[in-house]
């Protein structure tokens, strides 16, 4: 039976996002009012005639049934891009436990005053050969900026500024200077109009067998009308960007629209010119440099149609393509798909979700396949598709070796380097080739303690300990949560005493000790520390791609994508740090990391070397890792999961609660595990409830935080409890100050 009432969101471009308003649906139009329906609505005090979008159908009246108005009519071909946006956010608003506003705000571009930027694009007035003369008297002079530019017209003789200058961190004084030459000009025109002038395309490149395989495969699908999701499971190196766009382009010609989600991590320069050589100006991108009102500026580009490709972080899926084909997502295990912001959406999820809407398929790929993606491929959810050689003829997987690093300490090696490491190092470098060093942990040391009284010391606002970074000053100790910084100290501020030090190993120390160990090396460091800046990403890579450096030395975002074929020797230092995690994919994110490190390696016609440091050289994470073994380390993860009731094998409905009052936290959490304990009883069935529990950071900028998981087969189970736990909890005054988050794994 159809609802009586329509809540209907009046103005959706608005920076604030307002409240839903309510109207009646009339007779005639019950059959065809739904979630995303554009219709016409009388508003405001003249009753002057407005267009809406209906976010709820109800039956229940939220004031005087007789104060309601009536709805007018439906606008013709109502379905656009905002209709089924606004549909997607109904469904995370249910799904994902948040306000209808919330999502809203996450799902719509938010309209800013902001200044137009200026369609300009970078045109490049040498031939190819003067261009690369021009390039290596730069690179001559140290022009390290000038260098970048031209490295980036050599690929493509036309760029759009904007990008361009935002990528390769550009200014005016290194374009001025390149203009009056007569090298470049900087072109001011309408360029968006036609997606391919200026572009110098490159043509495919010829696919192996099983990349064939895996597109044509696809493609066959879609030619038919079939749309699913795909999950192109293939190893390192093995050529998963070519088989997207050899899909890519099938749909294009379908006259439809492509989201490629990448994670930020992975969003270099290197990534986007492969697209763009392949498709020109139909692709835009967005990040996190962006301002709202660049964001804004792109999705209206979509909107209007002058664009087909977008490209980006997990904000890309909210692309208003109206004529949506195809959603990539690239990398899909990376927790960078996960919103750590209310709603708690999963990328992978939304993306179904919106191709269903749309009528169009999603691939997800992957070396390292999540649990839950790869379960659903071996059931038959997703159809598998599966790369198992390197895309490049003569490239094959590196040689694994796994070093106990008790039996270094036994032998009397007390260095960050085991003896099989150093000497594969000098090797290296002894051949000009390069190498990579992976730590996920920066800073100089882990945590600074009193060696009289025991005590680590500690940020005041969070329960965690400061990490000592050194500087020219002496040192700074800094909180990574919460920013909290403070000098060094020269006396224990538990005790007094005069020895205090630093213990452990990040990245900066790292550095340190390898220029210590290898003086004629040439080294380069990549954590967020270096990176802060802006452009400091794209420089340090860009620097160890023209061999600047012999040695890079990083956390994760070093290990994510990158494809360097000078690339030798990788070390990871040590890989239990990710094991300890408090967290049930400890051993899932350990197994993926040390598998993408030492995918890094051997990407070129040399043959690579990978040294994985571990005390715990048995675990399975760290030998189906060396082995690059995927199946053999899913079915012992498997066996795990099943066994304690995890997903994928388990749903967990995740109650986050924090307060500044540690004794009203305890109380929410209490009257929560009580009620959720009611639900089981009421609907017959029996949940796995863990907790309350504190937060793996208990502390956090003086708040307290905690945790209860309720675990359930039934994923419909958990969406009753968690709408019983809503209604119980209004029954008691915990305060205003009481946060409560909702996430489902």
């Amino acid at each position: 039976m159809a609802g009586e009432f329509a809540n209907i969101i009046i103005d959706i471009s608005h920076e604030k996002v307002d409240r839903p308003f309510q109207y009646r649906i009339p007779e005639k139009l019950k059959s065809l009012v739904r979630s995303g329906t554009r219709v016409t609505i009388p508003f405001g005090a003249g009753n002057r005639e407005r267009t809406g979008y209906v976010v709820e159908v109800t039956d229940r009246a939220e004031i005087d049934p007789d104060r309601i108005k009536e709805i007018t009519g439906i606008v013709k071909d109502s379905v656009s891009a905002e209709s089924q946006l606004i549909g997607l956010a109904w469904w995370m608003k249910e799904t994902y436990g948040s306000t209808m506003n919330q999502a809203l705000k996450t799902v719509l571009p938010v309209k800013q005053k902001t200044k137009a930027a200026e369609k300009k694009t970078i045109r490049c007035l040498l031939s190819l050969e003067e261009l690369r003369a021009e390039k290596q008297e730069a690179e001559r002079k140290h022009y390290k900026a000038r260098a970048r530019l031209l490295t980036a017209l050599e690929g493509s003789m036309e760029l759009p500024y904007g990008e361009t200058v935002r990528q390769l961190d550009l200014t005016t004084a290194v374009l001025k200077p390149l203009e009056e030459k007569g090298v470049i000009q900087v072109v001011r025109q309408e360029i968006y109009r036609d997606p391919v002038k200026g572009w110098e395309r490159k043509p495919p490149v010829p696919l192996n067998q099983q990349q064939q395989a895996a597109a044509d495969r696809f493609c066959r699908d879609y030619e038919t009308g079939i749309r699913k999701t795909y999950l192109l499971y293939g190893i390192t190196g093995s050529g998963k960007t070519e088989v997207y766009m050899a899909m890519m382009d099938h749909v294009l010609k379908e006259g439809k629209e492509v989201i490629v989600l990448i994670p930020e991590i992975a969003l270099t320069y290197q990534t986007v010119m492969r697209f763009y050589r392949r498709f020109g100006s139909q692709v835009s991108i967005i990040n996190s440099r962006l301002s709202q009102g660049e964001r804004y500026d792109q999705f209206e580009r979509a909107k209007k149609g002058e664009i087909s490709i977008m490209i980006g972080p997990r904000s890309a899926l909210f692309t208003p393509f109206s004529n949506l084909g195809l959603i990539v997502i690239d990398e899909e295990q990376e927790s960078a798909y996960k919103s750590e912001i209310t709603p708690r959406y999963l990328a992978r999820e939304v993306a179904e979700k919106r191709a269903q809407m749309s009528g169009a398929s999603v691939v997800l790929g992957s070396a390292t396949p999540s649990m839950e993606a790869y379960n659903k491929a071996l059931t038959g959810e997703y159809q598998l598709l599966t790369l198992t050689e390197r895309g490049k003829k003569d490239s094959h997987l590196a040689k694994t070796e796994i070093i106990d690093l008790r039996e270094e300490l036994a032998a009397g090696n007390r260095s960050v380097f085991s003896r099989r490491l150093k000497e594969l190092l000098e090797e290296t470098l002894a051949k000009g080739e390069q190498a990579m060093l992976f730590m996920n942990r920066r800073g100089y040391s882990t945590f600074v303690s009193c060696r009289s009284c025991g005590q680590a010391v500690k940020c005041p606002h969070c329960d965690v300990s400061l990490t000592f970074h050194k500087s020219r000053s002496g040192g700074r100790l800094v909180c990574h949560y919460c920013g909290y910084s403070m000098d060094m100290p020269r006396k224990c501020p538990s005790c007094g005493s005069p020895y205090i030090a630093g213990f452990g190993t990040g990245t900066q120390k790292l550095e340190e000790l390898t220029k210590e160990a290898f003086p004629e090396a040439r080294v380069l460091r990549m954590d967020m520390d270096t990176t802060s800046r802006k452009g400091g990403h794209e420089e340090i890579l860009q620097a160890f791609a023209r061999k600047e450096a012999d040695i890079l030395i990083g956390t994760q975002m070093i290990v994510k994508g990158h494809d360097f074929p000078d690339v030798t020797l990788v070390g990871v230092i040590a890989a239990d740090l990710s094991l300890y995690m408090p967290d049930y994919r400890a051993g899932e994110r350990t197994f993926q990391l040390l598998t993408q490190a030492a995918g890094r390696a051997g990407r070129g016609a040399e043959a690579g070397h990978v040294v994985i440091q571990t005390y715990q050289p048995e675990h399975y994470a760290v030998t189906t890792a060396a082995a690059q073994d995927y199946e053999a380390f899913y079915r012992q993860e498997e066996v795990y999961r099943r066994l304690l009731h995890y997903p994928p094998f388990s749903r967990i409905l995740v109650v986050w609660m924090a307060d500044r009052d540690e004794n009203i936290l305890d109380a929410a959490m209490s009257a929560d595990r009580k009620a959720a304990a009611e639900a089981a009883e009421a609907a017959g069935v029996v949940l796995d409830i863990v907790g309350p529990v504190p937060a793996p950071v208990y502390k956090l900028n003086d708040i307290y935080r905690k945790i209860l998981y309720i675990k359930h087969e039934n994923y419909d189970i958990l969406i009753q409890v968690r709408n019983y736990l809503d209604e119980c909890r209004k029954k008691h005054d915990f305060g205003s100050g009481l946060q409560v988050q909702y996430d489902i794994l």
